[in-house]
């Protein structure tokens, strides 16, 4: 069957007019926005979610982690799909899943309902997310015009994360929670309609097998360890509830490992691990992420639920932070060619940790200038600073076929610290709010964020900003020994 699809594509191929660059663009950018902004748009509607659905403290952060640890875990099976099966495929694939998962996410009657489909989301978006920049640069020839589609494409992811909150807090103000969901229905339909129609179909036709028990073992490993660690303050370190997935995740992640090492066509080869660039650079960014990945969660909680915010203005505060990771984004290069991408990496991470340290002083009466919008563009600005020379050093020490692989494996990084962190986040903020609202000391004893008055809750919040800057500050020392000093982009 698939050869006669290669042969179909190979027929029609002459017959059809190559549509306008500019079209294939604006479909690959349009893809890129929608997988990157549903990272982020749910974060103002969990009060919103956890009222309507019942949703528990685990619950709100499986909202968000269940899409981020599949997008992650099959984030590189999703691009070596993409070069063996074609790109285009994978592009109406991903897309297609990614936008029935968000109408069935939008329904969702059962807390269970929604979790399911926000995984699936996350499953679209890793077949989809690969195939967006490969469908792009085979479509535009070296050069100026390729240099410039490469950095509308950034651009608009970069802008996709930044508008989410924004977007988010319109969608439930104006309509309800379900709209950040199913608002992704009818553009993810326009966008499958002009891929089915311009998009031209391209592959490496390679004879690789996919790692697809590699995908799942590392996804299910890091699954079932987040879920233990959101456990531990719910039934206690020593429950089964606990117990069994604290050992199962490592248990399924060393499985991982092993398959990696033996198959012919790992989807992390581990040899490349074994280079200095890349080993440090993915360790900081997955320390980077277990620390920033947490922020929009825990201060859109905060606004929300503290400090009385409706979803639209605790989108409005958060606006100065979201742009401000697209100013350090594109700051970083400029300083990178004057003091190299090692110092400029710590730098970002130094000016984080500040913003994060400054964020651990809120209060129940803090005020917006002091308390949210100036630690929130330190936060972001420091997290913009820091992403662009990781991934410059990673790439810097590997072989040109393997830069792709190497830039997947960073983002794979970043996104898996974050699922790990926010679980770990989630349990020490349940666990202060409950001891400071004298509900601790017993397993089981967690209460509800609805049932927690706001001096507890401030309490969670602030050692969870207080932990990320100490997490911030260790990496940076990490990042100043370990990173080497140069790369091929300084």
């Amino acid at each position: 069957m698939t050869s006669m699809l290669e042969a179909a594509d190979v027929t029609r191929a002459p017959r059809r007019t190559a549509p306008p660059t500019w079209l294939v663009v604006a479909l690959a950018c349009a893809g890129q926005f929608l997988v990157v902004l549903d990272v982020s748009v749910v974060n103002v509607a969990l009060p919103s979610m956890r009222a309507d659905l019942g949703l528990s403290a685990q619950g709100l952060q499986w909202a968000v982690n269940a899409y981020a640890i599949a997008f992650a875990g099959f984030m590189l099976l999703g691009g070596r799909a993409g070069d063996l099966y074609g790109r285009k495929r994978m592009f109406l694939v991903g897309l297609g899943l990614f936008t029935l998962a968000s109408l069935a996410g939008g329904l969702a009657q059962q807390d269970w309902q929604l979790l399911v489909a926000r995984a699936v989301q996350g499953l679209g978006a890793a077949v989809l997310a690969p195939s967006t920049l490969t469908i792009l640069t085979a479509a535009v020839p070296e050069g100026a015009a390729r240099a410039r589609a490469i950095g509308t494409w950034t651009a608009v992811g970069a802008g996709g994360g930044a508008a989410g909150g924004l977007v988010g807090g319109v969608l439930v103000d104006v309509l309800s929670w379900r709209w950040v969901l199913l608002i992704n229905v009818p553009v993810g339909a326009v966008v499958l309609a002009g891929a089915v129609r311009w998009l031209v179909e391209s592959r490496n036709g390679g004879r690789q097998r996919l790692d697809l028990l590699g995908a799942v073992l590392v996804t299910a490993g890091l699954a079932t360890l987040a879920y233990g660690i959101s456990q531990t303050e719910a039934s206690g370190w020593t429950a089964p509830a606990t117990v069994v997935p604290l050992l199962a995740g490592p248990a399924l992640i060393g499985a991982f490992l092993v398959v990696e090492s033996r198959t012919a066509a790992p989807l992390m080869p581990l040899g490349l691990l074994r280079l200095r660039s890349v080993a440090s650079a993915n360790v900081a960014m997955f320390l980077s992420g277990s620390a920033m990945f947490c922020m929009w969660f825990f201060m859109t909680l905060y606004v929300q639920n503290v400090l009385g915010y409706t979803p639209l203005e605790a989108g409005l505060a958060l606006v100065p932070s979201s742009l401000a990771v697209v100013v350090g984004s594109k700051l970083a290069p400029r300083l990178m060619r004057a003091v190299g991408a090692r110092n400029v990496a710590v730098l970002g991470t130094v000016v984080a940790a500040v913003g994060f340290g400054w964020q651990s002083t809120l209060s129940v009466a803090s005020g917006y200038l002091t308390s949210i919008m100036v630690p929130g563009i330190l936060m972001m600005l420091g997290a913009g600073l820091g992403a662009t020379p990781l991934a410059a050093l990673a790439t810097s020490g590997a072989r040109p076929g393997d830069a792709g692989l190497v830039s997947g494996l960073v983002n794979t990084s970043r996104t898996m610290g974050g699922s790990l962190g926010l679980a770990v986040m989630s349990t020490i903020a349940a666990a202060r709010s409950s001891a400071g609202s004298g509900a601790a000391g017993a397993p089981g004893s967690a209460v509800a964020a609805g049932e927690l008055t706001p001096e507890a809750l401030t309490e969670g919040y602030a050692l969870v900003f207080r932990t990320s800057a100490v997490v911030l500050v260790v990496g940076a020392v990490l990042m100043l020994l370990w990173l080497p000093k140069k790369s091929a982009a300084s």
